[in-house]
Formats: structure tokens, sequence, C-alpha cells
């Protein structure tokens, strides 16, 4: 899987590309603990191209959500797919994050 990531404003913005499932679950898991260590973090989950999501890579936003609710802010999520949030609220997830229909409305909460 690949992920692209861009800077939008003082947003960062991730796109994985394709399922978020094992390997590369434990690849979208590191790259958002890294942007954690920032004094301030802020970015943005683009899922559009995200068509599925197993257990490890829901334990993997909710770890993510969790640090960044410590720290008095909240895991965005633009584009889920279907599917996706049908997976988050089936999980009891859902709550732990903020979802966007757009991009721009994700990064535009920022404000």
């Amino acid at each position: 899987m690949s992920i692209e990531e861009k800077r939008v404003g003082t947003v960062d913005v991730m796109t994985p590309g394709g399922p978020i499932v094992d390997e590369e679950a434990e690849e979208l898991i590191a790259l958002m603990t890294k942007k954690l260590d920032a004094a301030n973090p802020r970015f943005v989950l683009s899922m559009e191209k995200v068509p599925y999501i197993d257990s490890r890579g829901i334990e993997g936003l909710v770890e993510t959500s969790d640090s960044l609710k410590n720290r008095g802010g909240r895991l965005r999520l633009a584009g889920v797919t279907p599917t996706c949030r049908e997976a988050l609220e089936l999980t009891g997830q859902s709550k732990k994050v903020d979802y966007f229909d757009t991009l721009q409305d994700a990064v535009r909460s920022f404000i």
C-alpha cells in the first residue's frame, strides 16, 4: 500500500491507497505515531481510496484517536467509504473519530 502525504496549510494529510490490513495497517500506524510526535499534531486521514479496514487497522485508528484526545484533539477522517464506516460502527469505535465528507471540510475544521 502506498500512503500519499501532503501538507495543506498547517495540516498534514495522509491518503492511504488500498485496504488497511496487516502490514499496511502497521505502516499507517507507524506514520500516524510519527505525526503525533509534533508539538501540535494536526492531521487528517483521507480514506476515499480505502475499500476495507481490518481489526488491526481499527485498533490503530483508536490508539491514534485516544492519543489525540489526551492532547485535546480528535482524529479526523475524510471521505470514509461505506464499508470502512460500517466496520467502525459495528466495532463501536465510530464515535472516537470525526467524519467529514470532503478533505477540504476536514482541513477547514482546524480553523
